[in-house]
């Protein structure tokens, strides 16, 4: 997703965890405003990010960003019901030179889903586990906001392009960060690549309805950075 750092969420025994936070008094997610400076290759971009809950109680998140003669979009739509994301639409639209278009169309309680890739539409196999690349952030924050205590390995499974993936995440620990909004503690995540020249790293911060604070992904030794800058949560400031 060119300067998109791809971030991975929900617990390897996601099943227990989706019956535990089914109870009535499950923490539900609020809306927020957030910017992150990301840099890569020489390039420094601020992507914009906000949740919005309609009246019908679809969430929508969206997220995008542009430097120089690239940009891009993108937008998830979902419900949540018992702790769990039901998503039911990813677009991401690319920009100037990099004009490319995705998406993911969810239809809840069928077999398959369809992914458009390299303007082709794909019959992709659905469980009511998959997510897309957006709404599968949200749902590490939901499980973390109802049990914020990681005692396991993070495993979700993705519809991307023309396959359902499943990633890792493993919990590194706590670490203090410095950030433009001020000291923060956060919890530490790490995911798993196949390929050995890759990382990514993912930092969170539980008093902050446990955000992205920042993330470090590397492929072929060439670092991709994003940093918190701006963050507003149910209307509230936190600084900046």
């Amino acid at each position: 997703m060119g300067l998109v750092i791809a971030l991975v969420g929900s617990m390897a025994s996601f099943a227990k965890e989706q019956a535990q936070s089914a109870e009535p008094d499950s923490v539900l997610l609020k809306p927020y405003t957030a910017e992150y400076k990301t840099s890569a290759r020489g390039l420094s971009l601020t992507l914009k990010r906000e949740l919005r809950l309609g009246d019908d109680g679809v969430y929508t998140l969206s997220n995008g960003g542009s430097a120089l003669v690239v940009g891009f979009e993108e937008e998830a739509r979902f419900r949540v019901e018992g702790g769990r994301i039901i998503p039911s639409s990813y677009v991401y639209q690319g920009t100037g030179l990099m004009s490319r278009r995705r998406e993911v169309q969810f239809t809840e309680g069928a077999d398959t889903l369809r992914s458009l890739y390299k303007d082709k539409w794909y019959d992709l196999p659905y469980t009511d586990n998959t997510l897309d690349r957006m709404s599968q952030q949200e749902q590490m924050r939901l499980v973390l906001l109802n049990d914020p205590t990681p005692g396991e390995n993070f495993v979700i499974t993705v519809a991307d392009k023309k396959r359902v993936k499943e990633y890792t995440l493993v919990y590194v620990g706590e670490e203090t960060l410095k950030t433009p909004l001020g000291e923060v503690d956060t919890l530490h995540f790490r995911r798993i690549h196949d390929a050995p020249d890759r990382r990514s790293d993912t930092w969170v911060a539980p008093e902050w309805d446990f955000m992205m604070v920042k993330t470090i992904h590397i492929e072929d030794g060439k670092p991709i950075e994003g940093m918190i800058t701006k963050l507003s949560i149910d209307g509230k400031n936190l600084a900046n």
